[in-house]
């Protein structure tokens, strides 16, 4: 098999293309042989050293995959050799060939593309995750989402709408009128001060009932003070961490000193909360998460949601992709491909 290795910490050029021997199933395990492979910010973190879950470096990332099955274990049942289906590695899944246990495998709808099947699993789980079971979004709410036009923006975007909320979302200029296409009622500029500028709509009296936040420092600070009576903000990620193409220790630590600090007493008398989602910890709950992705896999054979797919690059152009995806210059997801 062929796999995209992070072969030591630094800029996208540190990603290689290795060969390895095919992996077998074994019991309760299913082979997949990758059509499309999903990139996550995550990954890049991980390339850059930063995130504290990837597995030590020189090592194979990723979470997302979809193909067709090849091999299935003993003990498997539902699935067969030939059948589309959508993978969920807890890393590795830069590869042509994927082993997984047969919880983290699905079928694909049969209207589903394989760039779609990749596109979808984290961050619309991520996004579902968050709005659905952790804020409890209403409907007709309002709510921020932060780099709107990123993968789980946009997926968050798909499930905001179908609730008919009122969506301010966050991203640079030149990808506005895409989101006002997708859905968000009011783009904001990400370079700039976005809670001014959400402020300046809703008036002195307005707050959010959600924000998805992956950006994190003083987005956090600020974001809180823009909730309204019950508002709920979710932190998914720390972008604000990682600027250039190589690790920025003191700008890591910049940031975590702007997060605010606050008490239970606060929330309390505040009456808003403050949750924090990282999906891949959940790996180990396909209990929960299974239920939620056949909610997700009906939403689109409904037509109510749809992954959008910006790029697609070949494994031995996997640098270029990190690059693409690292200069935010990606709408919805970017995929590697076998």
């Amino acid at each position: 098999m062929r796999q995209v290795w992070i072969t030591r910490a630094g800029p996208p050029e540190v990603l290689r293309v290795r060969e390895a021997p095919d992996p077998a199933c074994g019991p309760g395990q299913v082979r997949i042989r990758a059509r499309a492979c999903g990139i996550n910010f995550a990954d890049i973190m991980a390339r850059l050293g930063v995130y504290p879950d990837a597995p030590r470096i020189p090592c194979v990332v990723g979470y997302e995959i979809s193909g067709l099955v090849d091999q299935v274990g003993p003990g498997v049942r539902g699935f067969a050799p030939g059948e589309r289906v959508i993978g969920m590695p807890y890393f590795g899944g830069y590869s042509d060939t994927v082993v997984l246990p047969a919880l983290q495998v699905f079928k694909m709808p049969a209207a589903m593309s394989f760039e779609e099947g990749a596109a979808l699993p984290v961050v619309y789980l991520t996004a579902h995750h968050m709005l659905r079971v952790v804020a409890r979004l209403r409907e007709g709410g309002k709510v921020l989402i932060h780099s709107a036009a990123g993968g789980v923006g946009l997926a968050a975007v798909e499930l905001a709408r179908a609730q008919r909320c009122t969506i301010f979302g966050s991203a640079s200029p030149a990808k506005h009128e895409f989101l006002r296409q997708r859905g968000v009622t009011h783009p904001l500029d990400s370079g700039r001060d976005v809670a001014a500028a959400v402020r300046a709509i809703l008036g002195p009296q307005g707050g959010l009932d959600v924000i998805l936040d992956p950006v994190g420092g003083r987005s956090w600070t600020e974001g809180y003070r823009l909730l309204g009576d019950c508002g709920h903000l979710v932190a998914f990620g720390f972008a604000a961490a990682v600027t250039g193409k190589r690790r920025n220790l003191p700008r890591m630590v910049a940031e975590f000193l702007r997060i605010k600090k606050i008490s239970p007493l606060q929330l309390m008398s505040d009456n808003r909360s403050v949750s924090g989602v990282n999906i891949a910890h959940l790996f180990h709950r396909f209990d929960l998460l299974g239920a939620q992705f056949a909610s997700l896999l009906a939403l689109y054979e409904a037509g109510q949601i749809k992954p959008y797919v910006d790029r697609t690059f070949p494994f031995d152009q996997a640098a270029a992709a990190h690059d693409y995806l690292q200069d935010r210059k990606a709408k919805g997801k970017v995929l590697l491909v076998p």
